[in-house]
Formats: C-alpha cells, sequence, structure tokens
C-alpha cells in the first residue's frame, strides 16, 4: 500500500458543495481507501491505497464525489513522496516567513509560453515561482488580497489548481508520515 494526498478544491467555501469529512471518510471506505485521514474542513485527504497513478485516483475520487454528493469537484493528488519533494522545492523558505507562504498544486506542469505570459505582470509585493506542477507564492499581505488566485492560474495556464497554506502543507506531511501502515 502506497500513501497519497488528496487535495480537493472548492469544497466547504461560502456554503456552497458542502462535505461534512465523516461522509468523507465514508466515500474514502467505499472507494477502497485504507486508513483515511481528513485535515480540517477544505478537502485534504490522507490515506492508502494500491500502486496507481495519480491521474486514476483523482479521477475516482471526483467520480465518487460526484455520485455520492452531486456535484463536480477538482481533485490533486499526490503520493507521499511527491508532496515531500514538493515542499523541499519551496524557493521562499530561504529568506520568507512562513506565515505567508501558499503552495498552488496544478494539474500538470503549464507550457512554457502560458506560464511565460503569466510572468510579464506586476503583482508586487506577491511573487510566484513555478517548478514542474507546483506554484510556490508569497503573500506579504494575505492570500485574501493576492491577485495570484487559483482562478488567475487556471485561466491563465489552463489548469486546475487548487492551493494551501503552508501550515497545511507541513500538516499534510506530517499525517502522512504518521498514517498506520
Amino acid at each position: 500500500m502506497n500513501t497519497y494526498i488528496a487535495l480537493l478544491r472548492g469544497i466547504n467555501v461560502n456554503g456552497q458543495k458542502l462535505i461534512k469529512m465523516e461522509a468523507l471518510r465514508i466515500l474514502c471506505n467505499k472507494l477502497g481507501f485504507a486508513n483515511a485521514k481528513t485535515y480540517i474542513q477544505s478537502g485534504n485527504i490522507v490515506f492508502h491505497y494500491k500502486t496507481v497513478t495519480t491521474d486514476n485516483l483523482a479521477k475516482l475520487i471526483r467520480d465518487g464525489i460526484q455520485k455520492e454528493f452531486g456535484f463536480d469537484v477538482p481533485v490533486v493528488v499526490l503520493n507521499e513522496n511527491e508532496l515531500l519533494a514538493s515542499a523541499a522545492k519551496n524557493p521562499f523558505l530561504k529568506d520568507k516567513e512562513m506565515a505567508y507562504l501558499h503552495l498552488t498544486f496544478l494539474s500538470q506542469v503549464p507550457s512554457k509560453a502560458l506560464l511565460e505570459n503569466l510572468t510579464q505582470f506586476n503583482f508586487l509585493p506577491d511573487a510566484f515561482i513555478c517548478i514542474d506542477s507546483n506554484i510556490y507564492l508569497y503573500c506579504p499581505n494575505g492570500y485574501g488580497q493576492t491577485k495570484l488566485s487559483i482562478n488567475l492560474f487556471e485561466s491563465k495556464l489552463k489548469v486546475n489548481a487548487t492551493n494551501r497554506n503552508w501550515k497545511t502543507v507541513l500538516e499534510l506531511i506530517k499525517i502522512s508520515g504518521e498514517l498506520p501502515q
């Protein structure tokens, strides 16, 4: 069994796409996941499952949510090693305060041309760096004030995305390391 982390986008926000975490864990059991653990109400699931591609797992979860709850939710899935590698590559860790760091997970690596177009805009004082399928954000005035939103990245880079603050990223790493085998 492998450890996976599923990141759901846009559930339990402003009374929309409501899913109780207990209901989400029950769905995970129906899908055959072992030791499913959720973290906060924003759609973070850490679980064990047989070896499959993360794209297949994302589709399985997305289809399960559609069937069980009646709405579509974008899902990004990483294995434990991918999450650890993503965290380790954060270029802002060296000189920025962690409270202002975020990690946007993309469903795939964006095209270089689309990424280059996006880098031509001025988002100061906010900053972003894209490495592989991750966008590392520094938002000194808070994520709620930035123009570097999920909607911007999805529309400009033509990918699905979901964002987590750095505290959540660290907690998901901790939970994935603590799941019983």
